[in-house]
């Protein structure tokens, strides 16, 4: 299926933020509101239906996933740092766990498998890595770079008006870059995951450093949350998922 680009060198930061974060609200919004409305399974259908959609009609107005390394290289990178991912995220949440051996049902288990292998990764990070973190890059530049101090919502202003994150080259980054991103990456988690989340987010910026494209970052976003599935369907350790 082809998807046709929209020319987002014309529009500004601020023109882009509902196509790149309606996908991540939507989530977010159906997990929430329909919690203890609608059965899980049913929840998790919703999500799979909505979800997709929005990625869908958003996407021509998306940077490219891909970077000027090779593809298979970014593959076989997003799959290693993607079981690094896991190790850290199993170290880091278990000490603010409690053990929990009840088993989803069958239907749910997959349904969020689905979900948190094949769409969680991409929407995430193409709001994260893809704008959060170039947004973030693109004002701390821009705080570097001016002579004459102002406020902070200035500098913000600028970026969300002014500034186009598609000039950001692939790769490009900044200490404030990867702590900020990573820690509104965190935010998007409960409290217990927190720094689980936050090690992560540091650790997939540091992928999109080396390999210079978001391809690789889903691939490693989706290989944790796919092998942390099994991990925990295998070993009954329920409550780290």
């Amino acid at each position: 299926m082809a998807f046709k680009k929209a020319d987002v060198s014309t529009l500004s930061n601020r023109d882009l933020i509902i196509p790149y974060f309606a996908p991540y609200f939507a989530y977010v919004g159906i997990a929430v509101l329909f919690q203890n409305i609608l059965p899980m399974e049913i929840n998790y259908v919703l999500r799979l239906i909505v979800v997709p959609a929005l990625l869908i009609w958003a996407w021509k107005w998306y940077l490219p996933l891909t970077g000027p390394k090779s593809l298979v290289d970014s593959f076989v990178y997003g799959v290693g740092f993607g079981l690094v991912g896991l190790v850290l995220w199993c170290l880091l949440y278990a000490p603010f766990t409690e053990p929990d051996t009840t088993a989803w049902s069958t239907s749910g288990f997959y349904l969020r498998l689905i979900s948190a292998s094949l769409v969680v990764p991409v929407f995430e990070e193409i709001v994260m890595r893809g704008y959060v973190f170039r947004f973030v890059l693109q004002w701390d530049q821009i705080i570097r770079n001016k002579i004459k101090k102002q406020k902070i919502n200035s500098y913000l202003l600028m970026v969300l008006d002014e500034s186009n994150i598609s000039v950001v080259r692939p790769g490009a980054w900044s200490v404030p870059a990867i702590l900020i991103s990573s820690i509104i990456f965190a935010a998007g988690h409960t409290l217990p995951e927190w720094p689980a989340a936050l090690a992560y987010g540091i650790l997939i910026s540091i992928l999109w450093i080396i390999r210079k494209d978001l391809f690789s970052c889903i691939i490693a976003h989706g290989t944790t949350n796919l092998t942390l599935a099994l991990y925990v369907y295998f070993t009954g350790h329920w409550e780290l998922w």
